[in-house]
Formats: C-alpha cells, sequence, structure tokens
C-alpha cells in the first residue's frame, strides 16, 4: 500500500471519528441556525451589532452553562443558578452601593455568596438520599426568599444602584468598542479552566465515573463526595461571577434577575451533546450549543419573526438537537463495536 493511499486511509479516518462525534450534530445544527438567521437578519446580523449581540449573551449564559454541563455529567443537577445570580449581585450593590464601601470587597462578597451556596448543595446532595434537582429547588427558593427579605429591610427596596470602582467596571463591565462586554474574555477563561479541569486532568476522569455509575466509582476509590461539592461550588461561583458583571455593567441589581439562566444554561447544555443520564458530554459541544441558542435567541429578534414563536423555535431546536446528538452517539457506539 502508498504512502499517500495510508495518509489518505488515516485522515479519513480521523474525519469519520469527528462525524461520528455528538457534537458534531451540534456544529451542524450551530451552521445552520446561523444561515438561517443570516439569509433573514442580512447585513445588520452579519455585522458588528449581530455578532455582539449573540455572543455577549452566550457569555453570560455560557459561564454558567459550562459547570452545569460538568453537574449533569456527573449525573446531577443545579437549579439554584437563578437565585445565586441576583443574590451575588444585590451583595455587591448593598456593600459597595448602600453602605458605600470599596467594590472589591463587595466583589469578593458576592462571589463568596456562590461559593457558599453550592457548598451547601453539594454538602446536602452528598449527605442525603435526596435527588439533587429536588435539594437546588429548595436552595433556590430558600435563597430567593433571603435575598428579598434582607434587601427590602436594608435598602428599602427590591433594586439597588451602584457606582462601581473604574477599574472595577474595566474588568468585570466594561464595553469594548460600545458593543461587545468585557464577559466574552471571561467566557474564554472559563472554557480553558472547565477544559483542562474536564478533559486533560486526572478529576475529569472522576466526573464521567460518577456520571456512569457513582457506586462503582466511589468503590473504585474516586473522593465522589469531595468532586461532588467542588462541582457544586464551582457552579454557585460562576453563577455569582455572572451577577458580579451584571451589576458592575449596569451599575444597578434587581431582585427578580436570573431566573432565566436557569433553563437557558441547561438549554444550552443539553443542544451540546450532554446526556441528561450522566457519564457522556463535552466542554466543546457545550460551547456549541452555547453559541446556537444565543445565536437562536438573538436573531429571532434581529430576523424581525414574530416574537411569540420565538419559545417554538427554540423548542424544535432542543428537540432536533437531542435527536441529531442521539443519531450520532449511536453511529459512534455502532462503529466503536465493529473494530471491537
Amino acid at each position: 500500500m502508498s504512502t499517500e493511499t495510508t495518509k489518505s486511509n488515516a485522515l479519513g479516518s480521523r474525519l469519520g471519528g469527528l462525524a461520528r462525534r455528538p457534537e458534531a450534530g451540534t456544529f451542524i445544527g450551530l451552521i445552520a441556525v446561523y444561515v438561517f438567521f443570516a439569509s433573514l437578519g442580512g447585513s445588520i446580523f452579519l455585522g458588528a451589532p449581530g455578532w455582539s449581540s449573540f455572543l455577549n449573551m452566550a457569555a453570560e449564559v455560557g459561564i454558567i452553562a459550562l459547570p452545569v454541563g460538568l453537574l449533569m455529567i456527573a449525573g446531577e443537577l443545579d437549579i439554584s443558578v437563578g437565585a445565586v445570580l441576583p443574590a451575588a449581585s444585590l451583595t455587591v450593590a448593598v456593600i459597595s452601593g448602600h453602605y458605600d464601601l470599596p467594590t472589591y470587597l463587595g466583589i469578593l462578597a458576592g462571589l463568596g455568596v456562590g461559593l457558599i451556596v453550592g457548598f451547601i448543595n453539594g454538602v446536602l446532595v452528598t449527605r442525603t438520599s435526596i435527588p439533587s434537582l429536588i435539594i437546588t429547588i429548595g436552595t433556590m427558593f430558600g435563597v430567593m426568599g433571603l435575598t428579598l427579605g434582607l434587601t427590602v429591610m436594608i435598602a428599602g427596596s427590591t433594586g439597588v444602584f451602584m457606582t462601581p470602582d473604574p477599574m472595577a467596571k474595566t474588568l468585570f463591565g466594561q464595553f469594548i468598542g460600545g458593543m461587545f462586554q468585557v464577559t466574552m474574555f471571561w467566557w474564554a477563561g472559563f472554557i480553558v479552566a472547565t477544559f483542562f479541569l474536564l478533559h486533560i486532568s486526572p478529576v475529569g476522569n472522576w466526573i464521567f465515573a460518577l456520571g456512569g455509575d457513582r457506586e462503582s466509582a466511589r468503590n473504585a476509590g474516586i473522593p465522589s463526595n469531595r468532586v461532588s461539592i467542588g462541582l457544586y461550588m464551582y457552579s454557585g461561583f460562576a453563577a455569582a461571577f455572572v451577577g458580579v458583571s451584571q451589576v458592575l455593567t449596569f451599575q444597578s441589581a434587581q431582585v427578580a434577575a436570573g431566573q432565566a439562566f436557569i433553563f437557558n444554561s441547561i438549554m444550552c447544555v443539553v443542544i451540546g451533546g450532554v446526556l441528561l443520564t450522566g457519564g457522556a458530554g463535552s466542554v466543546i459541544g457545550i460551547v456549541v450549543g452555547t453559541l446556537t441558542f444565543a445565536i437562536v435567541n438573538q436573531g429571532i429578534f434581529f430576523s424581525g419573526l414574530d416574537p411569540n414563536i420565538g419559545s417554538i423555535i427554540i423548542g424544535a431546536l432542543l428537540l432536533a438537537a437531542v435527536l441529531s446528538n442521539d443519531s450520532f452517539r449511536t453511529l459512534a457506539m455502532r462503529y466503536a463495536a465493529k473494530k471491537s
């Protein structure tokens, strides 16, 4: 066999392997929805206004979707992110706005709220037999109630305004060129860190093992409780980070903010090929799923379509993504069985 033929076969094998990955269906969906909305949205959607719109949205929901995706790969869920985000925002606003203390003190306190809620979630999930869905719903309502009650008691309203330190605003809440939020660069950092955690470090294998069979993983010596608590703390930290960036961007915080991030983040993860049953998924898939969701969400606005059909389009996208991801995964399993 000639060298050229060998190289061609090797290349074909690599391309075939990529095509059989669940992320392949997500990537095809990303291209399809972008072309579709670009044809309707015209030059505005193709230009800086369109790109800044969906990238800004993708950055915020993407930061939260990454740890939520890790938890789902490990077979868990975190619904409390929708309450942690406004809690962190209001913590910063109350400390650095109402009490006029240093902005960085408020930022640290806001991020601390996320870590504390994540730790509580992790401890409750690992120390009880209650499903994580129920536990995190409970903590969500608990945090929402505390946030509302304390904010009204301290500030006398459900919203608090603040004037952040200029350097802090530049780092966390600046608009670059008047359109692109600096949060996009933070999202890139979260992507790199999460990719290293899941696909390079030994912890990634532990996460996949927990999602595959938690009892077997525990028997194999994997510190399942510590991994789960760490993932919940990461999820809480990410939600708090988005809350901090929002209050520094818009210089105000509201109790009602954040609820949309619960299901939006889960949708991004599912569109990205992560199994609801756990044990499978990738950071690249989550990122592509987040971009796909953001393009659809903002593309509806730029295309001039009736906003009332937006939910129908997003629901159809979610169903199509799940079906295509399942098809690609089945194809990969059949290919692996033939090789063995």
